[in-house]
């Protein structure tokens, strides 16, 4: 009925634009998760929520021991609960991950979906929209102010481009992503660009990242291997090689130099 983000693929995450909101209760292990601001880890029998149309980065520290139990709001079931229970909408802006405390509720239903369950999250079909309706109704009475992440539904608006991408440059999303979260057409994002940075998307993201990189191995004494990921690299080659065609230095070689005090 809606495009889960299912525990099996969650534990090989790196990172991933959220498109629906997710409830994540950790039952055994811990995962920590960045969204381009701040951190946060949630430890075994901790929950959250992750807001619709946020880019994460995820860390699992030790994926063979790491139970997670995923649920996914999208947004048809979520307008029929609204009209079906003419829920009033709070003002308050919730950050991307919203952490959940655990209450007498909260632990009933975690129980009750056991006899429901397929494989690691998978729903029977004939209940699932009452547990997720369930857990809606939940959350609203013990965090109304939810009700202003769950029920908008509207596109994101027109941000300031030059703020958000010098904070998210290290997602490895596409430019109709960037557009998107920026409030953006895909041709108005690129001529928005243009105008701010001079530069197309692809050569200014790529840039950037390893310019950070310079930064991290030179002055911080990282090493390539431990930082390509997190820049927003999707293989180790492929970073060494574009860093060595813009600073004509391998990255290994400058990762050995002390770094600078």
């Amino acid at each position: 009925m809606r495009d889960s983000l299912l525990a099996s693929d969650l534990r090989g995450l790196k990172e991933q634009f959220i498109p629906d909101h997710v409830f994540l209760y950790v039952k055994q292990g811990a995962i920590s998760i960045y969204d381009g601001s701040a951190h946060y880890v949630l430890c075994s029998g901790e929950c959250g929520l992750v807001k619709r149309n946020s880019l994460v980065k995820i860390l699992i520290n030790n994926q063979k021991d790491f139970v997670p139990i995923v649920l996914c709001f999208d947004q048809d079931l979520l307008k029929s609960l609204q009209q079906k229970y003419q829920i009033q909408i709070s003002n308050k802006k919730n950050p991307n991950l919203i952490p959940i405390e655990r209450c007498e509720l909260i632990d009933s239903f975690l129980n009750s979906l056991q006899p429901y369950m397929k494989g690691m999250m998978d729903l029977d079909k004939a209940f699932e929209q009452l547990k997720y309706e369930e857990l809606l109704l939940i959350l609203l009475r013990k965090y109304p102010d939810l009700s202003s992440a769950f029920f908008d539904f509207g596109i994101p608006y027109k941000i300031d481009l030059e703020e958000f991408m010098v904070r998210n440059f290290t997602f490895n999303v596409s430019a109709s992503q960037f557009a998107f979260l920026t409030g953006r057409s895909l041709s108005t994002f690129k001529r928005d660009f243009k105008t701010v940075f001079n530069d197309t998307p692809g050569n200014w993201i790529r840039k950037k990242r390893l310019e950070e990189a310079y930064f991290l191995m030179s002055t911080k004494g990282e090493k390539p291997s431990d930082i390509y990921l997190d820049l927003g690299f999707e293989n180790l080659s492929h970073f060494s090689f574009a860093f060595k065609k813009m600073f004509g230095v391998n990255p290994k070689d400058l990762a050995r130099l002390k770094p600078q005090v």
